[in-house]
């Protein structure tokens, strides 16, 4: 499975940008993805989950309410709509599928958010 996401740019505080990752193979359906982030100089973190059904998904407190992860499996495609977004949130995100204990299998490049306020 190879990962493309997509759809980081710069926007303003309290702007909304969704986020895409594209997956290649059929079995991208069967998997649990997510999304990850990344500020300069420090690990990734997980932001939000969906399971492979697109009915049980998790968050990090402070995606709570502003973000929403989606899954598209006819389309092979992820989604993370991010809503009211905050300085803060200004990372590298990266989606990932395939979860194997703590960490994923397979991951996307990355697309930069960039928040001016």
């Amino acid at each position: 499975v190879q990962l493309q996401a997509s759809g980081g740019g710069l926007v303003q505080a309290g702007g909304s940008l969704r986020l895409s990752c594209l997956a290649s193979g059929r079995s991208f359906r069967n998997y649990e993805m997510a999304w990850f982030r990344r500020y300069p100089g420090k690990e990734r973190e997980p932001v939000a989950t969906v399971d492979w059904t697109g009915s049980s998904t998790w968050y990090r407190d402070s995606a709570k309410g502003r973000f929403t992860i989606s899954r598209d499996n006819a389309k092979n495609t992820g989604y993370l709509q991010m809503n009211s977004l905050k300085p803060e949130d200004a990372a590298t995100y990266f989606c990932a599928a395939q979860r194997l204990d703590d960490t994923y299998a397979y991951w996307g490049q990355g697309t930069l958010v960039t928040v001016s306020s």
